[in-house]
Order: structure tokens, then C-alpha cells, then sequence
């Protein structure tokens, strides 16, 4: 079977880390969760190299017959702050109405006028990390979506927000320029720092320029690299040569990588992770000019947290 190791990647961090009970260098079976997920053995011992390479999980206990992997203290930071983020409602919110504007982007880009919302709950795209989101979050996304005007449709009783919804002009603009995030399309008229970087054999290309931004955190991080490099990907993205579904996903973790690094408080290891999964995708890209800039601006950028 063709794994995706980088959708299994954050379920097995969070299953390491139950079994274990949140103890770091405990060694946990993978052979329960491989079976779950229909891996083979090689397949299992391949994620969990997956694992190691991006530098969550370690193989101390692993042995030829058993895969075995425990979390390193970056695997614990990831998963304990990535919980942290799936318990918060503010952080759940903001996720339901990003991902049900662009879903409903989509669904109009295919052709589908005025779909149900409740059939974006169970959608791969209405997930956060790791937790579906519930049919109650849903409605209150579509409900203030609809008072700002991003989304129009039928309303009835006994619901916060439209059971029919399409997006409007507003709203498709909000997805194409801001990634879906209704807060970052408010701060557009706001007073803000461009960042402006010339890129060799890149035609000078200007980043972050289409999104300024103001920093305004108390956590001591610096997000302009970060901004730049979501930026960046934004405008080369199309030149990459990537297949459509790759493409899309780059695009996908940028947004979500601008949006971190422009909230009011980013967090170093969710700047820290989304930067890496932009330059693993950028080096699946092929030896490009664009990619091997874009490579390098993520590295820069990982090594500004350090």
C-alpha cells in the first residue's frame, strides 16, 4: 500500500506518547498501531525512520523482529503543544472557520452552489489537529462567517448559521490572499512592516508584500522569516512543477504557516514544524532555483529560533 507517512506521522507521535504516558525515551510497540493502519512490517520500520528523521522519535528499543520507538524531548515538546492547541476553543475556532471558508472556496471552484455545511463535518479538511470538528463548531464558524459577510446563505431555524452556504466575492478573496483567515484579511489596512528580499534568478521577487503585517506578540519570536518564507511559496508555488495535490499541500501548510507567525502569540515549535514540513515538500520539488531558495529561506528561518 502507498503510506502517507506524513499524515500517519502526527497520529503515531500522539499514540507514542498515550502509551508511553507522556514519558519521554519510554519504548513503545508499533506493531498495535502498523496493524491499525494496515502498514507492513517494512512499512512500519519505514515510519518510524520517517519518524527519526524529522526528530521526534528514536529506535533505542527497537530490535530486528520489533519496531520500537519513543519520543525525544522534541517529540514530547510537539505533541504536548499540539495538544495544547487541540484543547484550546479559541485555537479550535479559528481552525473552523479557515477550514470551512476554504472548503466552501472549493466546493464553488467545483462547480457546487450553495452545498450543505453540515457536509464539511467528517471531511479530512475539518480536522485539527488530529480532532474532528464538531457539527456545534461548524455552525458557529458558518454563523460569524455569514455576519462578516464572507458567506451567504439559507438560514433556519434552530441553527447559528446557514445550512446552505456559498462564498461570496469577499470571502473568495479572503482564501485567495489571506489564506482563509478572516482576522488576517481585517489587518489589511492596518500600518505594517514590508519586507521586501531580491532572490538571484528569482526575478527579484518581492516577499511578504502581498501581507503586511504588525508584530504585536510577547513570546520574544521574531516571525518575519517566517512570513517571508510563507510568502515566498505563495508566489512560487505555481513554477515548482509539482502535481496538483502537492502543490496544494505546500500552499495548504504556508497558510497555516502565515497564520501562526502572525498571530498574537506564535509558538516556536509550531514555527519550527510547519517551516520544516515547507522545505521537505520544497525538496521534493526538484533541484530548482526557486525550490533550492526556498530550501534555504526555511533553514534560515528554523535557525533564527535557535
Amino acid at each position: 500500500m502507498a503510506v502517507g507517512f506524513n499524515e500517519l506521522y502526527p497520529a503515531l507521535l500522539d499514540w507514542v506518547y498515550e502509551k508511553a504516558e507522556g514519558r519521554p525515551h519510554a519504548g513503545v510497540d508499533l506493531q498495535p498501531f502498523a496493524v491499525k493502519y494496515g502498514l507492513e512490517e517494512r512499512e512500519g520500520y519505514d515510519l518510524l525512520a520517517y519518524g527519526k528523521s524529522k526528530g521526534a522519535l528514536d529506535d533505542r528499543f527497537a530490535t530486528l523482529g520489533i519496531p520500537a520507538a519513543n519520543l525525544t524531548p522534541y517529540g514530547l515538546d510537539l505533541v504536548e503543544e499540539r495538544r495544547k492547541r487541540r484543547d484550546s476553543p479559541v485555537a479550535r475556532s479559528k481552525a473552523a472557520r479557515q477550514s470551512l471558508l476554504r472548503w466552501l472556496w472549493e466546493q464553488k471552484d467545483q462547480g457546487f452552489h450553495f452545498p450543505i455545511t453540515d457536509s464539511f463535518v467528517g471531511t479530512p479538511d475539518a480536522i485539527f489537529e488530529g480532532s474532528e470538528l464538531t457539527l456545534d463548531e461548524i455552525d458557529r464558524a458558518a454563523s460569524y462567517l455569514s455576519d462578516k459577510g464572507l458567506i451567504k446563505g439559507t438560514k433556519v431555524s434552530g441553527r447559528q448559521g446557514p445550512v446552505r452556504a456559498e462564498i461570496t466575492a469577499e470571502g473568495q478573496d479572503c482564501v485567495e490572499n489571506y489564506g482563509g483567515d478572516p482576522s488576517a484579511q481585517d489587518r489589511r489596512g492596518a500600518a505594517g512592516t514590508t519586507y521586501n528580499t531580491y532572490l538571484p534568478n528569482a526575478q527579484g521577487v518581492i516577499v511578504g508584500e502581498q501581507q503586511n503585517f504588525t508584530q504585536n506578540n510577547s513570546t520574544g519570536v521574531d516571525p518575519s522569516a517566517f512570513i517571508q518564507l510563507a510568502g515566498y511559496v505563495g508566489q512560487v508555488s505555481g513554477t515548482l512543477g509539482m502535481a496538483d495535490p502537492q502543490r496544494a499541500d505546500l500552499e495548504r501548510i504556508a497558510q497555516d504557516l502565515h497564520a501562526e507567525a502572525t498571530s498574537e502569540a506564535p509558538e516556536q515549535g509550531r514555527l519550527r514544524h510547519l517551516a520544516g514540513q515547507v522545505k521537505e515538500r520544497l525538496l521534493t520539488a526538484g533541484a530548482t532555483m526557486a525550490a533550492t531558495v526556498g530550501v534555504q529561506m526555511a533553514e534560515q528561518a528554523i535557525g533564527s529560533l535557535m
